[in-house]
């Protein structure tokens, strides 16, 4: 998707369109008239709580990127784009509303909220291409639904750096979750989930940018 601009700003289209319908769902329960059809997380919440995910997501990063170094596997980034990164900052909105706003479990009790936390973690980790790839060649596009010939178009790897950086991504999601439900989030607003995430995602870029991973704007 990195070498694809065309599909990168219609993604990124449709995901400040969801942005600016929460949004307005987030400023009218900031005015005291929270609408029952409004989008997860649409909560007003306290700059502290904002600030404390945040903080969690840069040392999520720090832990990342030494860990990286420390095991010999910093120069195996992917090289990216500007369009791809400011992308990116979008698709953690749009990450936060389904996993951690619309993939929760809720009114059943702590235990099978976590439970419901971990497994919807391991999803999000697995989702991001890491330790697998795809590539369906010269194949139409309408061919994805031959469930046979997936084990043609998809390869698997899981070297260090596909097992670490799946990991981080766990870890990541699991910190997101607990900002979501934590005390000092009350409200159980989306926006602390949002700030951090969006917040780990410009790191990334940053430090891809410092070592030489980041290549033209588009």
């Amino acid at each position: 998707m990195n070498d694809e601009p065309a599909l990168i700003l219609f993604m990124s289209a449709v995901g400040l369109y969801v942005l600016h319908l929460w949004i307005q769902d987030y400023r009218a329960a900031l005015n005291g008239q929270p609408s029952a059809q409004a989008l997860p997380g649409a909560a007003p919440t306290t700059p502290s709580a904002c600030f404390i995910a945040a903080a969690g997501a840069v040392l999520l990063l720090i832990v990342e990127t030494f860990g990286e170094i420390r095991l010999g596997i910093s120069a195996e980034q992917t090289e990216i784009t500007l369009l791809f990164g400011v992308y990116t900052l979008i698709a953690a909105f749009i990450e936060e509303l389904i996993f951690r706003g619309y993939i929760v479990v809720e009114g059943r009790g702590k235990a099978l909220r976590w439970a419901g936390i971990v497994g919807a973690s391991v999803l999000f980790a697995g989702l991001h291409p890491f330790l697998w790839s795809w590539d369906m060649g010269s194949s139409a596009m309408w061919q994805v639904f031959m469930i046979w010939r997936w084990s043609e178009w998809l390869t698997w790897d899981f070297s260090t750096k596909g097992v670490f950086s799946t990991a981080i991504l766990f870890v990541s999601s699991l910190w997101f979750y607990t900002v979501r439900f934590a005390s000092f989030n009350r409200t159980h607003s989306l926006l602390p989930c949002i700030v951090a995430h969006g917040t780990k995602n410009l790191g990334v870029i940053a430090v891809k940018g410092y070592q030489g991973f980041v290549s033209g704007w588009w």
